[in-house]
């Protein structure tokens, strides 16, 4: 496929469609609405094929097919993203699998990530704050070359929303703690540190994040 329209590339899209993985999404909390059912290594090889180009993501943005805008995040250009199309994606993030796909396969690379999981983490909407967090865990994740002291300073939104009960923001909450917590045995330590103090006076959500970070960095701890 040679031509890399937003038309032709749905067309190849729809060629893939699979009804009974459309049903089974929902099994996941995955919001199937305007989803074609493609699993995600044949989104990854035609990501591949496509190479970066922003404006063909920002086309298959605004089809609001569900594979289509995740194929949008693994193929838009940082350098050419603005903030306004960042918030703008952001605020119609309504499925956790592209919250999540767009901040690891794409915002963690732009300039002002930092200052948008601040932003995003504040947000009173389910999904906005779950972008706050999962590029959290994104940033943890990928940016090899930030200090301990730059992603401790996301330990104070990780107790302050540690209650929010809904529960695509306290699996986000979670991730973002754990994913801290993996990268050093100093982080490790201070991430089993707010654990427990989350799971000592927290109430249900903040002591669910907890005991799972604990489980997860008690066994990590010993590796480093």
């Amino acid at each position: 496929m040679r031509d890399f329209s937003c038309a032709s590339v749905i067309k190849e899209l729809k060629s893939h469609k699979n009804p009974e993985n459309v049903m089974g999404m929902a099994r996941f909390g995955i919001n199937a609405k305007n989803a074609l059912g493609i699993k995600v290594p044949v989104l990854r090889s035609l990501a591949k094929k496509i190479g970066k180009n922003h404006r063909l993501a920002m086309e298959l943005w605004a089809s609001g097919i569900h594979e289509a805008r995740w194929l949008a995040g693994m193929v838009a250009e940082s350098g050419k993203m603005t903030e306004k199309q960042m918030d703008f994606w952001v605020g119609q993030f309504d499925s956790w699998d592209i919250c999540d796909s767009v901040c690891l396969n794409f915002f963690y690379k732009m300039p002002n990530a930092y200052i948008k999981v601040k932003q995003w983490a504040q947000s009173e909407k389910e999904f906005i704050r779950r972008a706050g967090f999962a590029l959290m865990a994104s940033l943890a994740l990928h940016d090899k070359s930030a200090s301990d002291e730059k992603l401790l300073q996301f330990f104070p939104y990780i107790r302050k929303y540690s209650d929010d009960n809904r529960n695509f923001v306290k699996k986000a909450v979670n991730w973002a703690l754990r994913q801290i917590g993996k990268r050093n045995i100093r982080l490790c330590r201070q991430a089993l540190v707010l654990s427990h103090e989350l799971r000592a006076s927290g109430g249900a959500s903040a002591r669910w994040i907890a005991n799972n970070a604990i489980n997860e960095l008690d066994k990590k701890i010993k590796k480093f």
